[in-house]
């Protein structure tokens, strides 16, 4: 660190220089009550079915002063075709933290069991900041949201700087909104929409963030929640920095899982005939790719480029044909993606807006405190490449977050009793295992239904074959928990079966 430390100094980039993005009123007063306005419901648009409804309603920016500034919040509304059998209310969030709810209704409509479906109206919402409700952008460039970065010592200092500058940005752009856009005040916008219902409690699905979220209003409003599914766990005690770090420590036993199934199938692969073979394999093409970039539909492929993929080796299936195509092409033979596959592995084009990274940077930033040190970001990254070689500069790397304010508050601790339904794949890219477990520990009460062998990122509804479908839905029906966790027997998933189906999606790019 003594060579690194006069080139971050010159660069105005020690800790001792940081300037911190302030937040106003930085403190955890306690928060009024806030009842919001019934709200005035329309036809969302003329394409759309007429049962589908939108609506606007006002809430603080800051409920510590909930007679000050408002920001929109849009919601949205499919009613229960059998007033005879409805139960309430049920919200939807998609997961993000940045990613935008209001069609959710309209994909749950579909895709809902009848049992289920009649029992509530569908509240679908585009949370704080994001989408239609009063979204927020630090003016970003692509180039510039790109928060998961390979480690090279050579490139550190511009790391640094680069984080500093995206906090910058935020601060100059939009730094009176974005200390305001968390988890809390999210959790808070919920039991608005509550209120402006007429609701005594509410009822829930969310995904990936989303069961943080949900997890948080159980601690924040006990007394309100009903029924709540929360599908493919955040680890509260890992917010926010240990779930990117997460990542890294466990792509490395889906990676030992790739190479077993891979080996095993050396004839159609050829990438290798035992896991050790096939894992010299991979990591003789990340060299090669570092030296000489590999073409492949349209893209220039670094050694850097291939590790960024990590989530590719939750699906064997997707991923040994992913390398098979890779190696093809660096040793010159006609190769291509299947469509899965692109769609797992090439980046997404089209109009640029930062409003998810934004969002995204808000919330993970702004709900807890992460290192102030650069010093120390290098250091736990030039440990964790070497402890888990897949991906761990990816994550511990530095980020915008070393530059952001200190919360508003603390971060919401799991102490009152939930018995809610988590639920989550054996084999998930963004919520591993071993974080649902730590969700479904931290809510004294919770039950688990776990699909052992399932893959993928997100379950109920967004895998159509998912063995916890039955279970989960009799949860909703019913409001009964089932005795002990649940294990049932998942079908290994495919990119191409769940893209396929008609349910709801995660954002993409997603975190979590």
């Amino acid at each position: 660190m003594k060579r690194l430390t006069p080139l971050l100094a010159a660069a105005g980039l020690v800790a001792t220089a940081l300037p911190l993005l302030t937040a106003p009123g930085a403190s955890a007063a306690p928060v009024a009550d806030f009842v919001a306005r019934a709200p005035a419901w329309h036809r969302c648009a003329p394409d759309r079915p007429a049962s589908y409804e939108c609506a606007t309603i006002k809430v603080p920016l800051d409920y510590r002063r909930p007679s000050g500034r408002t920001i929109d919040l849009a919601i949205s509304r499919m009613r229960s075709e059998n007033p005879a059998k409805r139960h309430g209310v049920m919200l939807l969030n998609p997961g993000g933290p940045g990613g935008p709810g209001l069609d959710l209704p309209l994909m749950m409509n579909e895709q809902m069991p009848k049992e289920v479906r009649e029992q509530y109206d569908l509240i679908g919402f585009d949370p704080r900041g994001v989408g239609a409700s009063s979204p927020v952008s630090c003016g970003l460039r692509p180039e510039e949201e790109n928060i998961l970065r390979p480690y090279r010592p050579e490139d550190f200092p511009s790391d640094v700087a680069w984080a500093r500058s995206v906090a910058d940005k935020c601060r100059e752009k939009a730094g009176s909104v974005l200390p305001f856009i968390t988890t809390r005040n999210t959790a808070r916008d919920m039991d608005a929409i509550r209120s402006a219902l007429g609701e005594r409690k509410i009822s829930y699905l969310g995904y990936s963030y989303g069961t943080y979220l949900g997890a948080v209003y159980t601690q924040m409003f006990p007394a309100r929640t009903d029924r709540f599914v929360l599908d493919s766990g955040v680890d509260p005690r890992r917010i926010w920095r240990g779930m990117f770090q997460v990542w890294a420590s466990e792509a490395e036993p889906a990676f030992a899982r790739w190479t077993r199934w891979t080996a095993q199938r050396s004839a159609e692969y050829g990438l290798g005939d035992t896991p050790q073979a096939v894992s010299d394999t991979f990591w003789a093409l990340v060299a090669r790719a570092d030296k000489d970039p590999i073409p492949l539909d349209g893209m220039k492929w670094t050694g850097d480029d291939i590790r960024a993929r990590r989530a590719l080796f939750f699906y064997p299936a997707q991923a040994a044909p992913a390398v098979r195509a890779l190696k093809d092409a660096a040793d010159g033979k006609p190769a291509a993606l299947s469509p899965a596959q692109r769609k797992l592995l090439v980046p997404p084009s089209g109009p640029a807006s930062d409003n998810g990274t934004a969002a995204m940077l808000a919330v993970v930033c702004g709900d807890t405190e992460w290192p102030r040190y650069p010093e120390q970001y290098e250091r736990e990254t030039v440990r964790d490449k070497a402890r888990y070689p897949l991906y761990g500069d990816f994550t511990s790397g530095i980020k915008p977050c070393a530059f952001w304010s200190r919360p508003i508050e603390a971060a919401t601790p799991m102490r009152t009793g939930a018995p809610v339904l988590t639920v989550q794949n054996e084999s998930d890219s963004q919520t591993p295992l071993v974080s649902g477990q730590g969700l479904h520990r931290a809510l004294t009460g919770s039950r688990m239904v776990l699909a052992q062998g399932g893959e993928g990122h997100g379950v109920y509804l967004i895998d159509p074959t998912s063995c916890v479908t039955a279970p989960v839905g009799a949860y909703l029906t019913t409001g009964r928990l089932p005795a002990r966790d649940v294990t049932c027997r998942g079908v290994p998933g495919s990119a191409e079966r769940r893209a396929a189906s008609p349910g709801p999606s995660l954002p993409s790019p997603f975190l979590f």
